[in-house]
């Protein structure tokens, strides 16, 4: 049957019964976050910054999946962020990508239901990979754009039956990105003297996963414009604009992608061991999981500085009108 036949139905969204859950164990003052926060591979201690936690774990709420990716738990975080009474906010601690078997309707749910309770920005962060020579691991990448090849050959969250006729057909994405909450990023670095090289712009590559890309991928995704690259983040983008929400995505960047400038030549070191000459092999990096989680867990904590700042400039835009 065909993707679009299958991926969601209006009617077979249970926005009702899991919102019914969760204000039913939130406190008053968390039941209508400002700030909606999505937290990548080894990034769900971004809710250390948050006081009066209270954990909601996926399995408990209608319409979620399990995230089964290690560096991801199960569960929505609420809590106040910042100074005095605080912002309230909601982070997924562990997102659901389409490589983990989930329709792209589940991928996206947790946005929709962020907007449902009154979520008005949305701040997204992953890891991923650097294509771009120049953006070195460690840096934290501000997306102004983004190449979502899954999205144009049809593997989009939006596919089939709108989810509310409000919403447009034909969702523009020109502008997916927030300005504001752009500058609100370089601001927040500024204000916590992160240095000027922490962080860049640049434009994001959506891969499907789960497999890391060979050299000849790297190079085309490279010579198509594209500076990081990795396996999600663009649903849970394009759910958002059609949610009406502000967007800004922060990618970690944990690895380079292997992308040689020359490959190794089988046929030359033969051709130089019936010479009888030395052959000089090249060691052949590669590319773990485990890397990925170590430098988000290194840099956990600038990455939770960085994203609590931006949500109290947030706050305080939003109190100057």
């Amino acid at each position: 049957m065909p993707l679009f036949e299958t991926e969601h139905a209006p009617e077979s969204l249970p926005f009702d019964e899991t919102l019914t859950t969760l204000r039913s164990v939130l406190p008053e003052k968390l039941r209508q976050p400002h700030v909606g926060i999505v937290c990548g591979s080894g990034l769900h201690t971004l809710a250390a910054a948050f006081r009066e936690v209270v954990e909601v774990p996926y399995s408990t709420l209608a319409g979620f999946g399990k995230s089964t990716v290690p560096g991801h738990k199960s569960s929505l975080a609420f809590g106040l962020v910042g100074p005095g009474e605080g912002v309230p906010v909601v982070a997924m601690l562990g997102r659901l990508h389409p490589y983990e078997g989930h329709k792209l309707s589940t991928v996206v749910y947790p946005i929709r239901v962020m907007a449902r309770l009154g979520v008005r920005n949305l701040i997204i962060t992953n890891a991923a990979g650097a294509l771009n020579p120049n953006i070195d691991v460690g840096t934290i990448v501000v997306i102004q754009d983004h190449i979502a090849f899954p999205n144009l050959t049809g593997m989009n969250p939006l596919l089939g039956p709108q989810i509310d006729s409000k919403y447009p057909r034909f969702l523009p994405l020109s502008s997916a990105y927030s300005v504001t909450l752009r500058r609100f990023a370089f601001l927040a670095a500024h204000k916590l003297q992160l240095g000027l090289n922490a962080l860049t712009e640049g434009v994001y590559a959506w891969v499907s996963g789960p497999t890391y890309e060979t050299p000849a991928e790297g190079r085309m995704l490279r010579n198509s414009g594209a500076d990081v690259v990795g396996m999600s983040t663009i649903p849970e983008v394009v759910a958002g604009k059609e949610e009406g929400l502000d967007v800004l995505v922060l990618s970690l960047v944990t690895n380079k992608v292997v992308i040689p400038d020359q490959y190794r030549s089988i046929k030359e070191e033969v051709e130089a061991e019936l010479a009888g000459n030395p052959v000089i092999r090249q060691d052949e990096a590669q590319v773990s999981h485990e890397e990925v989680l170590l430098i988000g867990k290194q840099k956990a904590e600038v990455m939770k500085g960085l994203v609590e700042k931006i949500v109290e400039l947030i706050a305080a835009s939003a109190a100057r009108g």
